[in-house]
């Protein structure tokens, strides 16, 4: 008899969601996992990330949690401050995250995340990266999805695959394919933000009495002001201070090409903040002049479909997302492991019958797609609420945060407790094994 472990998984993009994938399957015994990545090597850049209770708790079942844990700062709370003023507009404790969920809110560096998922992929001999090798077309989505690739040095070749899942991003080629064999396209909602991605090192911030507070700090802090804001918080066992911000895009709106980062201007960055606090400005004005990078941030409208024949889309190639709930990774990392849960649970007489591998696929789209879709349209609503310019909307958003949290609620939906209860409590592992059978019947 057929046995399920023995499927050719084939894995598009060896970001953060295609890591996670791979090892997901890896540890349900899956023993052919191949991960072909366009980039000559992993070569982790990037700037801080925030690893939420949710996907903790699947970086802990992968087994890779406690290397990633090392180096990150485990967030105690949150200060939201006016940026013109630096003055609290809500301060909300945390200290309880670990203890309500199972597991810490934590923030790190993302070569931490993304070293910690590789280092796991690579104690998993099931698992063999293909690097500088780029996705060419799909050939066919089932009932064995036929693939061609081109190593950067060689020739195109073809293979074919049981299982074809794209963590390719939100450049997604496999989208783009897909859609078009159904008929469709996916459409780019314009946000109007970009964002600006600065690290700052102790060594840097030490002399300030201020920005040292910060840096030894367990809090996240945001600045907000009217249509921009600032996030902040110490990563790299405090050795790093994370900003990240978003602001209205002035220079990606007007461009006729799909360019997804600029190199930004230092004069321009300070202007977009020149209304800040002077704290705030200190630590922009450390950001060496020509090291200012923008990325403009962009979404797509909902996709009608992740899934077709034998082939599933998942983290940013099929639900994109603004940052503002900082869920995108996470998400991308619960894609993979629900899609390897409920794919082990297909029988063994049934391993090489497609109307059950599209059923099961199916049944990972019906269970993430409405979930992500609301986390998508939630971290808008966040982004515009923080974004409130003077008037009765953005009194009543203040008032709000003054209660700091005791309704239950927070304007700021990254803090506020009840938004946090609806993220963090889900087991997603869990809820594809209990409910494999239940919706598999009802596709």
């Amino acid at each position: 008899m057929a046995d399920i472990r023995d499927m050719r998984i084939v894995i598009i993009g060896a970001g953060m969601g295609g890591l996670g994938t791979a090892l997901a399957f890896a540890k349900k015994g899956f023993k052919h996992i191949d991960v072909f990545e366009t980039a000559s090597n992993l070569g982790f850049v990037g700037a801080g990330i925030q690893m939420p209770p949710n996907v903790v708790r699947v970086l802990d079942r992968l087994g890779c949690w406690q290397e990633i844990f090392a180096e990150a700062t485990n967030v105690r709370g949150t200060s939201i401050r006016q940026g013109s003023t630096n003055i609290e507009l809500s301060h909300v404790e945390m200290p309880d995250i670990e203890e309500k969920y199972g597991f810490p809110h934590c923030t790190g560096h993302r070569s931490s995340l993304a070293g910690g998922l590789l280092n796991g992929c690579k104690k998993e001999s099931a698992i063999k990266f293909h690097f500088s090798t780029a996705l060419v077309r799909i050939n066919s989505f089932g009932p064995q999805p036929s693939v061609t690739f081109k190593p950067r040095d060689g020739d195109e070749y073809t293979l074919e695959a049981d299982l074809l899942l794209a963590a390719d991003g939100i450049k997604s080629r496999t989208r783009t394919q897909m859609l078009a064999e159904l008929g469709t396209e996916s459409q780019e909602e314009d946000t109007g933000q970009a964002a600006y991605r600065i690290m700052l090192k102790r060594s840097e911030m030490e002399h300030d009495p201020e920005m040292l507070e910060l840096l030894e700090s367990d809090t996240v802090v945001r600045w907000v002001g009217e249509r921009r804001h600032i996030i902040a918080y110490p990563v790299s066992n405090k050795q790093i201070y994370n900003l990240s911000s978003a602001q209205p895009d002035d220079h990606f709106a007007s461009a006729t090409n799909a360019t997804y980062t600029t190199r930004g201007s230092k004069t321009d960055m300070l202007k977009v903040y020149e209304d800040f606090c002077p704290l705030v400005q200190r630590m922009l004005n450390l950001v060496p002049d020509g090291e200012v990078c923008e990325w403009k941030l962009r979404v797509h409208k909902p996709l009608p479909t992740w899934v077709h024949g034998s082939v599933a889309l998942l983290g940013d190639a099929c639900h994109p997302t603004l940052p503002h709930l900082s869920q995108g990774a996470a998400m991308a990392i619960e894609d993979g492991a629900v899609l390897a849960e409920v794919v082990s649970k297909i029988p063994a007489d049934k391993v090489h019958d497609p109307e059950t591998l599209t059923k099961t696929l199916k049944v990972y789209e019906v269970l993430r797609k409405p979930h992500c879709t609301a986390l998508v349209d939630l971290a808008a609503h966040s982004g515009r609420i923080l974004h409130l310019g003077e008037g009765k909307a953005k009194e009543e958003r203040d008032r709000e945060f003054r209660q700091n949290g005791k309704t239950g609620s927070l304007p700021d939906k990254w803090a506020s407790p009840d938004v946090q209860k609806m993220i963090y409590s889900h087991d997603w592992i869990k809820e594809a094994n209990d409910n494999y059978e239940r919706l598999f019947a009802t596709l």
